[in-house]
């Protein structure tokens, strides 16, 4: 007997339960549910021979960043190829095609290959997600657009519509469409309630068009819109302080950051750029943070050896140096060259090339206070830098450094060119660039004053 999921698509399984296990876990998975590995559990437990179950978490744990988890997603990845070699769809053989290639390092390859099983299987909301996760991480927003819009009619009367518009919503606001992004974003947390990404994409357009009062008021009112999820959560109230930081309320942050974004001291890669982001734009406001750094320079102490993600490895790097673990983050900079030398061929190899070796020395002689020097690596990273992935929000920490060690170096007219050339691809004059420019305008009066 044919078994189909959610979405319509034969799977090759014998158990109604481990289908109804998988649809739930696809579900979770576009909620950013923390119930998506119990689900994906329960799934291969009705069904040991689930391949596509097994490729969900070849690419779960892959898509975790940690160097520890490569063995468990070989391992996911070995048993679904034994699996598909006896009996599949062709839809389950290119899941682990596309796995494969992720395993070998070729990001762009994998995300290439699921745009492809797309557009073979445009309901297959799964391989959207999947394929807009791998982008992010390669901060492609031009390739997750064109990826939901070549297959965005197909969810007209889609039980996943609601999940996609919010994932659509991010890509248009991550190639500058902020009017069509929030309308996007809206409908789809009206829609599904449990639609954190789409909430987290109506936040970025708020952040982006410098509407920090609304963003507070969309995200405090609806709460109920990501208590549901995993460490995504921890994110989404790293947007609720940027909207704070923006307005100066820096007792507000710093709760915030105790209680709720740092409420478990967590090393996913993830928790740690959003702490350490958020520490050294308080730390450039001239806020005092205490001990904060101390927490996470010790976690990401165990991680100079990682080099699966170079945004990943950037943060690590920002929280050694600033939590004065200066040998540590030389250690993860040396893996990052060795990656660089060493990895040419693979995704990660070649942003670290470009974009993660010269930012990362920029991080380092920032936090020995060597500015002119750092200005030069952080700008020499700056044209490659969204290569690195992540959001435009999340990647405005390099900017903001950038900016300030030009300024704390005297190049005043540095400063204010990036300061314009920012505004410009942002949309709007922010908090942290009128108050940067106004620092220049008192620096070049005292200047002129002293001459």
């Amino acid at each position: 007997m044919a078994r189909t999921d959610a979405f319509g698509y034969d799977l090759t399984v014998t158990s109604q339960e481990a289908v109804a296990a998988w649809d739930r876990t696809v579900q979770a998975f576009l909620a950013h549910a923390a119930a998506t590995p119990t689900h994906l559990g329960a799934a291969l437990e009705a069904e040991p021979d689930f391949a596509l179950a097994h490729v969900a978490k070849g690419f779960f744990m892959l898509l975790l960043g940690r160097r520890e988890l490569i063995d468990t997603g070989q391992e996911a990845f070995e048993t679904a190829s034994r699996i598909v070699g006896t009996a599949s769809t062709a839809r389950e053989r290119a899941y682990v095609d596309a796995l494969g290639l992720y395993l070998t390092g070729d990001m762009r390859g994998a995300a290439d290959a699921m745009d492809r099983t797309l557009l073979a299987y445009p309901r297959d909301a799964l391989a959207l997600k999947l394929v807009q996760a791998m982008r992010f991480v390669m901060g492609d927003g031009a390739g997750m657009r064109a990826s939901i819009e070549a297959v965005l009619p197909h969810y007209d009367d889609h039980a996943a519509a609601p999940y996609v518009n919010g994932c659509y919503a991010f890509a248009l606001e991550e190639t500058g469409d902020y009017r069509a992004a929030e309308a996007r974003g809206r409908d789809a947390v009206l829609r599904a309630r449990d639609d954190a990404w789409g909430v987290h994409a109506v936040a970025h357009v708020f952040d982006m068009t410098n509407r920090a009062q609304e963003g507070v008021t969309w995200l405090v009112n609806q709460p109920e819109t990501w208590a549901h999820c995993n460490n995504f959560r921890y994110h989404v109230w790293w947007h609720l302080a940027l909207f704070h930081l923006d307005r100066g309320e820096h007792a507000e942050v710093l709760r915030l950051y105790d209680a709720e974004i740092r409420a478990e001291h967590t090393d996913d890669y993830r928790d740690i750029s959003n702490a350490a982001s958020l520490l050294i734009r308080l730390e450039l406001d001239g806020v005092e943070i205490g001990n904060r750094w101390e927490e996470l320079a010790a976690i990401c102490e165990n991680r100079t050896e990682d080099g699966c993600v170079v945004f990943a490895d950037l943060h690590y790097v920002l929280a050694l140096a600033s939590g004065d673990k200066a040998q540590s983050a030389q250690r993860l900079l040396h893996t990052m060259q060795r990656n660089a030398q060493m990895q040419q061929a693979t995704t990660m190899g070649q942003v670290s090339a470009e974009a993660g070796v010269p930012a990362a020395e920029g991080l380092i002689r920032f936090a020995n206070g060597d500015y002119a020097s750092a200005f030069s690596a952080l700008k020499a990273a700056r044209p490659a830098i969204q290569t690195v992935g992540g959001s435009h929000a999340q990647r405005d920490v390099f900017e903001r450094l950038t900016i300030d060690a030009a300024l704390r170096a005297g190049m005043m007219g540095e400063a204010r060119g990036l300061i314009h050339d920012r505004t410009r691809r942002r949309g709007a004059l922010d908090g942290y660039a009128e108050r940067r420019l106004e620092r220049i305008g008192v620096l070049e009066a005292d200047m002129a004053e002293a001459l």
